[in-house]
């Protein structure tokens, strides 16, 4: 059952009593929840339907879901229950209430080598026991891993996560997304690459960030950027131990093929001091989730606040392909940000292309100097937007468009930046 009321709509859930606004995001919002009968902290997702089928991103949702359900470690964060209204998808999750790891590495500068050295542990426990199941995150960052009360990780948001079925007949992986910092080269590079070793590389990425406070590799030049991470171009510090310096150049490796392993990993001598390696959690086989065994995941039909009739949650789970968009609950609003998608089209194409969409929709393009300028043709309408487009090349083959909103109306900008995507962005992530 659902009980809307106040500013904050909905307040009961079920067995779940919800609280306060956790953060916010383009498609709904993270709420915090008690569990009446136990007193148990959640935290629940509760997405816009429309606002998804709108923007066509059910898939992502799907793929988010489906994917958190095959997966039971206490170093990736648990869904516990799927719920669906006509309006709204809930996602009863577990509640993290220690913030992103991003933040207590800001806090801090830099960690500890032995205290890094555990967070990095416990992350490479959690994404094993991922490639174990099949999944591939393809976006791990220090903003998507979470940090317990207790000091422990939790690998969250898999909206842009891989399975098996998303193999191409090479058995390998072809869609290039993630954050540019934390991407592998050979995902840049658009040839197709193995779903484990590019998490790991980001895992590498990560471990350089816990370390020393800095990115390994980061230029205001995004085209820059791409370069140094496809030559491997960092610098290690030498005040890192010997053995803290190795494993980031096993790992920070751009070739593929020569970079270490998780088994490589867990046998270096740095790593293993004072390991004590995680274990997946064993679920009674009796769950009641008909749709998936052994899975602890419940599913529940609810009511919206007006009566409406309810469908079925887990017609709302599927793995199959979707776009690419990261930081999907992220506390800054995406319309604040850069936007980047990759497309195959060449840049005359690009740039012929994006003049007639944002003329359709009413907006002028003035080309120059290699970029756009988009805006509206009155300065005094009341939904004005000026914004910038540029497009950058990774390889012969493949480009990066680059949209930055400079001013005027937000949702605006979103609805030009997710028209721009859909007709010229690679169609699959």
């Amino acid at each position: 059952m659902v009980r809307e009321g106040g500013e904050e709509g909905v307040r009961v859930l079920g067995k779940y009593e919800l609280g306060r606004t956790l953060g916010e995001g383009n498609f709904g919002k993270v709420r915090y929840a008690r569990h009446v009968d136990s007193g148990l902290a959640f935290a629940v997702k509760i997405l816009d339907r429309k606002r998804i089928q709108s923007l066509k991103i059910d898939d992502q949702i799907k793929r988010e879901i489906g994917t958190l359900k095959l997966l039971k470690h206490p170093n990736v964060v648990r869904l516990h229950e799927v719920s669906a209204s006509k309006t709204k998808i809930y996602m009863v999750l577990e509640y993290v209430n220690g913030g992103e790891l991003f933040d207590k590495i800001a806090s801090k500068g830099k960690l500890s080598e032995g205290e890094g050295r555990k967070l990095f542990q416990q992350l490479i426990d959690g994404v094993s026991h991922c490639h174990d199941k099949g999944v591939y995150h393809r976006d791990l960052k220090p903003e998507n891993v979470l940090v317990d009360a207790k000091g422990n990780i939790k690998i969250s948001d898999f909206g842009l996560s891989a399975l098996p079925q998303h193999l191409g007949n090479d058995g390998l992986l072809h869609t290039t997304c993630g954050s540019p910092n934390y991407i592998a080269p050979e995902v840049l590079c658009n040839r197709g690459y193995d779903g484990a070793r590019s998490d790991i590389w980001s895992c590498g990425a990560i471990l350089y960030v816990i370390l020393t406070g800095c990115l390994p590799f980061d230029d205001r030049n995004f085209a820059v950027l791409c370069q140094k991470i496809c030559r491997g171009d960092t610098k290690i510090p030498r005040w890192l131990s010997p053995g803290a310096q190795n494993m980031l150049r096993r790992i920070l490796d751009p070739n593929p093929v020569t970079r270490i392993n998780v088994a490589g990993i867990r046998a270096d001598d740095w790593f293993k001091k004072d390991y004590s390696p995680a274990v997946p959690f064993d679920y009674d086989d009796n769950d009641d989730s008909s749709l998936y065994g052994s899975l602890p995941i419940k599913e529940h039909n609810v009511l919206d606040g007006n009566g409406t009739s309810p469908v079925n949650a887990f017609q709302l789970i599927g793995m199959s392909a979707s776009l690419d968009l990261s930081g999907f609950f992220e506390n800054e609003d995406v319309s604040e940000r850069k936007t980047r998608f990759t497309s195959t089209h060449s840049p005359k194409d690009l740039s012929d292309k994006i003049v007639d969409i944002v003329t359709e929709m009413g907006l002028e393009a003035q080309k120059g100097h290699g970029k756009l300028k988009v805006g509206t043709k009155s300065k005094d309408s009341k939904s004005s937007l000026s914004a910038a487009a540029e497009i950058l090349k990774l390889s012969p083959s493949l480009h990066v468009v680059e949209l930055r909103r400079l001013d005027g109306d937000s949702s605006l900008y979103r609805k030009m930046c997710a028209k721009l995507s859909e007709e010229l962005g690679d169609d699959s992530c």
